[in-house]
């Protein structure tokens, strides 16, 4: 029989001999686990690749039975490990995944940083993809133990080779600098040294420092051939034939391609006796890797129908708790509506109060502003006018210039023209004597400055007359809106348009100011707008508000015409 065959079924028998025993016996516990995956390790580490594959399937299968995620990650990386061996790289790539998506529902650092070091290597030495490699490399020294300076070093060798293959020297100088100073002198393992030295050659190479470059390829191959690191060897000379190539010296970079061709031929000569012993294993990885899944397919199956019965043992009780909750819903939304009632109707009547104690208050504003008006109009106003011309007269008479009676005069005019101002301001003469429409547009007139232009537009005729009432409300309304323009809105222009429709006359004020977020400011507390809204709501009209930041604002007002 071949050896090929008898391997076969050898590692066939081994498989179902595991697997009655597994079957047979009691869950394994956190020590013999661990104990199980030592041994799967070991194996793999002397080449014993079938025994090491039995024993990581073991594990895996009692890992995932104890849902102990930290072991069935181990099982994974050692499955992916063996695959990685025997260069079957997809495969490999395969369960270093499933490896990984188990490792992050852990804590455990070690496990974490085994796996990204494997996806690493794969990535870099097999398939070519040197960011990936690089990425899972920095990966892995993030999950180190800071004190394990040993294991970061090895690391940070390899994402050196990485960005050397790539061309990027300056990137991976830093991480050369810290394993020099790691490996200096050669006081720590011999191997990782060569390659140390080699990647030195390589970084002086490409900075053309060749003295330096050729002194450290050399003290590799010394210390390669001292040490019969084959592997380290071929790359410090596959290396040093491209430093002459640089130089030119084409006659040593013949000499060392000999001594090259040399090492690669025993390296071969050694995987050749490898592919033979593996020969037997490769005609049954497809079989190997249908039972891992299987694996994991029966505990998936076993944990969907152990979900199923707790879903099922949980329905009564949940749909108890719905019920319970709807009815606490409806019982709270019940208990929160009367309440909301009842804050509205509290609200409505505060609000009802407080306009009625506004409307109260523009009433008598607006009565003792007529008053005092009048009383400045026809009273004071009309007295210091008779003090002037009586003084006048008799200043005609004595023909007396007397500095005391020229002061007396001009404080006589003073005050005079300041009661007539201040009684206008009260209430304009040329809105009582004229109307509204004159009054607005004396208004604009008033308020036009080089800093800001009103400007007034209206179908309506000029002439036309409202009531006294509905006329001195309407023009304080556009009086305290235009002073909020000046203050606040940084316009340089305005315009306010009148218009009747529907038995309503329409006023609109547009300024072209800086505007501002009405969602982010409430219209009926800034500005003293609640005294406008008020007066507008006591005549039974509407009041609205549109603005955004640097668009302007937009006021628009319906007021209906009062009866007459």
């Amino acid at each position: 029989m071949s050896i090929s065959k008898t391997l076969f079924l050898l590692f066939f028998i081994i498989q179902l001999q595991g697997s009655n025993v597994f079957c047979q016996q009691k869950k394994m516990t956190k020590e013999e686990l661990a104990k199980q995956a030592e041994e799967a390790i070991i194996d793999g580490n002397k080449g014993l690749y079938e025994k090491s594959l039995v024993k990581s399937r073991i594990l895996l299968n009692n890992a995932i039975a104890n849902k102990d995620d930290y072991y069935t990650a181990k099982a994974y990386n050692n499955i992916a490990s063996v695959f990685f061996e025997m260069n079957d790289i997809d495969n490999a790539l395969l369960f270093f995944e499933k490896a990984l998506s188990f490792a992050q529902k852990t804590n455990r650092n070690d496990i974490k940083n085994s796996i990204h070091n494997n996806l690493g290597n794969l990535y870099y030495f097999n398939k070519g993809a040197y960011k990936k490699g690089i990425s899972h490399y920095l990966k892995s020294i993030s999950y180190i133990d800071k004190k394990d300076t040993h294991e970061i070093a090895l690391t940070k060798i390899n994402i050196i080779w990485a960005y050397f293959a790539s061309g990027e020297y300056d990137q991976g100088f830093p991480y050369l600098s810290y394993v020099n100073q790691y490996y200096k002198p050669e006081k720590k393992d011999k191997t990782n040294t060569i390659v140390v030295y080699t990647l030195n050659g390589m970084y002086y190479t490409h900075n053309k420092d060749f003295e330096k470059a050729e002194d450290y390829f050399k003290k590799a191959i010394e210390l390669g051939i001292k040490e019969d690191e084959k592997l380290d060897l071929r790359f410090a000379y596959q290396e040093y034939i491209q430093f002459f190539c640089q130089t030119d010296n084409y006659k040593k970079a013949y000499e060392t391609l000999r001594l090259y061709n040399n090492v690669v031929d025993q390296l071969n000569q050694i995987e050749k006796e490898k592919t033979v012993n593996l020969a037997g294993m490769n005609l049954h990885v497809d079989e190997y890797k249908r039972q891992i899944d299987k694996i994991g397919t029966e505990y998936k199956m076993k944990q969907q129908l152990l979900e199923m019965e707790q879903s099922r043992n949980k329905r009564v009780v949940s749909l108890m708790l719905l019920i319970f909750i709807i009815v606490f819903i409806l019982l709270y939304f019940y208990y929160q509506n009367n309440k909301l009632k009842q804050e509205n109707k509290l609200n409505d009547i505060q609000r009802k109060i407080q306009l009625n104690m506004i409307n109260a208050s523009i009433d008598g504003q607006e009565s003792e502003r007529k008053k005092i008006a009048t009383f400045l109009h026809d009273n004071i106003s009309a007295m210091l006018s008779s003090a002037g011309l009586h003084l006048n007269a008799f200043l005609k008479h004595n023909e007396i210039q007397s500095e005391e009676i020229i002061k007396t005069k001009e404080i006589l005019k003073t005050a005079h023209d300041k009661v007539r101002d201040l009684s206008h301001e009260l209430l304009p003469t040329l809105l009582v004597r004229f109307g509204l429409l004159y009054a607005i547009e004396d208004l604009c007139e008033k308020n036009s400055n080089s800093l800001i232009h009103f400007e007034f537009s209206s179908n309506i005729p000029i002439k036309k007359r409202y009531t006294e009432k509905f006329e001195i409300r309407i023009y304080f309304i556009l009086s305290e809106l235009f002073n909020n323009i000046i203050k606040h809105s940084q316009a340089d222009k305005a315009i306010i348009i009148l218009n009747e429709t529907d038995g309503k006359l329409n006023i609109s004020i547009r300024d072209n100011g800086k505007g501002f977020d009405t969602s982010k400011f409430n219209i009926t507390e800034g500005f003293g707008l609640n005294r406008i809204r008020a007066r507008i709501k006591k005549l039974k009209g509407t009041f609205s508000i549109k603005s955004k930041p640097d668009e302007g604002t937009v006021t628009k007002i319906k007021i209906p015409f009062p009866n007459k």
